[in-house]
């Protein structure tokens, strides 16, 4: 399979390009670029100059805050097919966060000038920019109430239902659950320690919501789905 057609599937399935007709997502999919990074690599640091936005081929991308004090706050994991630097990329601001490699990864990047064109010119895509964007304030305001409002066991558990993307266990089943990362990236993303996460795990397993082995969780959602509502404050 050739690049362009990697890329041309990979956008149609992202939320700002996936809306768009078949010949507009061919047409973005030329202006891409294929780029690899070890793991542990820095794509771009905060402060850095905005040229690109990327989406994951392959991999996982964390984008994390560091305090001055050397504190970090990790908001988001980008997986295969998520886009990232989107927000660099439209106002050519510095960049707001850093985004380093949790994995060997291939991206897939677009100049921010070839970006602005793209978008300024298709009328489908503005919407598109639109939309997204909104979602992405949303997403960043629930996430941001979860880190202040609810106790560690709910933001584990909503966080453990995304992760689930809605699959569902059979009568008397748990549902299989490979996080792919540690409890410590896992800390980072909930905005605690390891040793709570560790507890909240534990918690949650007393509850029945999940059980534990070497490499993956055992989830049962109906359970989790409890622990997750406001109520359980």
């Amino acid at each position: 399979m050739s690049t362009h057609d990697i890329v041309t599937g990979l956008l149609s399935r992202t939320e700002l390009f996936g809306g768009l007709g078949a010949d507009d997502i061919a047409d973005c999919a030329t202006l891409f670029r294929e780029a690899r990074f070890a793991r542990g690599e820095m794509v771009f640091a905060r402060g850095d100059v905005s040229t690109h936005l990327y989406v994951v081929g392959e991999g996982r991308v964390r984008l994390a805050i560091t305090s001055e004090d050397g504190r970090e706050l990790s908001f988001r994991v980008a997986a295969q097919g998520e886009l990232f630097g989107e927000i660099g990329a439209l106002d050519g601001s510095p960049r707001t966060a850093d985004a380093t490699t949790l994995t060997a990864v291939k991206l897939y990047s677009l100049d921010r000038n070839a970006f602005r064109t793209m978008w300024s010119t298709r009328g489908a895509l503005t919407e598109r920019v639109v939309a997204f964007l909104c979602r992405r304030l949303r997403e960043t305001t629930r996430q941001l109430e979860g880190i202040a409002l609810h106790p560690l066991d709910v933001r584990l558990a909503r966080f453990l239902l995304f992760a689930l993307a809605g699959r569902q266990a059979a009568p008397g089943k748990r549902v299989p659950l490979e996080l792919g990362f540690s409890q410590g990236e896992l800390a980072q993303l909930l905005g605690a320690t390891r040793p709570k996460v560790n507890t909240a795990l534990g918690e949650l397993e007393s509850l029945g919501a999940i059980v534990r082995t070497v490499d993956r969780l055992f989830c049962d959602p109906g359970k989790l789905a409890e622990i997750a509502r406001p109520e359980h404050d």
